[in-house]
């Protein structure tokens, strides 16, 4: 297992000469990675799943991974000449008229608002001229998607400030899926295109984000669906767990919330209380065991962008340079996914 420390402890352990038994050109594990996953682009741009059918259409595994790969450094894994660019392109043919991704194929849905948040993070990070007039239109889909009064909702109503799948507007009382996960990357894409905190978008998903947060400063997945809280329920509440208590960390930083706000305080204390380098936390009784280990992959991402300081220790590398869960609760069997959250994880701690 590859265990992550802090660069002064690596220099003064190589100054020591602990753990240097490996030869110095040996190629880092995020060049391998994410060569690996540059390998897996397709002819049209795009990155297509071949685990999941409804992953295959690459239009929201498309800037997931790209916007994972666009977090590495050029100096340590850099792409292949035109690659950032056809991906871009892939995106751009794959926009509705409203600015959304997701929906081109009209019988099957691609995670709509996760590909449309992506693909806005992604097309930012870039910074590709003549792409500055696609992020106006991906807010806009995205400040349409929100339970907001706009479509009907009330700051009493569970789902309200949230977002859900995307798609079809939903109006009360039927939210359909809704989730945390969903609303943290609406929220970070948001961040990024830099729309204030001060906006009523940032200011209703604060609402839910403070629905979503438990007396214990952990957080639930979803204020809507009880049965869809990973650690189980109890009186109209979910169990706190570790990736939606990360994901609700970053959510909170994204609506302009400092560390030393009461609620980020809190939940910063559950995640070190609770923190697991090897698996998901939260997850300690059945029959909610197998989540620990279904999550390893986005726990280990998650963790590493809301609190960089913990340890996190990933599964062996393939052969390859790809990564992959024998769990697969939520698809990180598919190595495209697994190996974009493991990027995401390399980065943070390998810098």
């Amino acid at each position: 297992m590859i265990r992550f420390v802090s660069r002064r402890n690596f220099l003064l352990a190589a100054a020591a000469g602990v753990g240097c038994s490996r030869p110095p050109a040996r190629i880092p594990p995020l060049r391998r990675a994410a060569d690996f996953l540059w390998s897996q682009q397709s002819d049209d741009g795009g990155f297509h799943s071949r685990t999941y059918g409804l992953l295959k259409s690459g239009q929201s595994l498309t800037p997931f991974v790209l916007d994972a790969l666009l977090d590495a450094p050029e100096s340590v894994a850099p792409a292949p000449a035109g690659a950032i660019d056809k991906a871009l392109a892939f995106l751009e043919r794959n926009m509705n008229a409203d600015g959304s991704l997701g929906t081109i194929d009209k019988t099957a849905a691609d995670y709509p608002n996760y590909a449309t948040a992506l693909a806005m993070s992604a097309i930012v990070k870039a910074r590709r001229p003549g792409l500055e007039g696609k992020i106006e239109p991906l807010v806009a889909s995205l400040r349409a998607q929100q339970f907001s009064e706009a479509n009907g909702w009330k700051p009493s109503d569970a789902a309200y400030g949230a977002w859900g799948m995307g798609g079809p507007i939903h109006h009360p009382p039927d939210a359909g899926h809704v989730d945390l996960s969903m609303t943290r990357y609406v929220l970070e894409a948001l961040g990024a295109a830099r729309v204030p905190a001060s906006d009523p978008v940032i200011q209703r998903a604060l609402v839910n984000l403070n629905r979503s947060q438990n007396p214990d400063g952990g957080f639930f997945f979803s204020t809507v669906d009880m049965d869809i809280n990973k650690a189980g329920d109890e009186e109209g509440r979910g169990h706190s767990y570790g990736t939606a208590t990360a994901d609700g960390v970053i959510a909170l930083r994204a609506a302009g919330l400092t560390d030393a706000d009461p609620r980020m305080e809190r939940a910063r204390r559950w995640l070190r209380q609770h923190h697991r380098p090897d698996r998901a936390s939260g997850f300690d009784v059945a029959p909610y065991l197998s989540w620990a280990t279904g999550l390893r992959f986005y726990y280990g991402a998650a963790i590493s962008k809301a609190m960089p300081s913990l340890p996190v220790l990933l599964p062996p590398q393939r052969a390859d340079g790809s990564y992959w869960n024998s769990n697969n609760l939520v698809k990180e069997d598919d190595p495209l996914i697994a190996t974009a959250f493991a990027v995401r994880v390399l980065v943070t701690h390998a810098a």
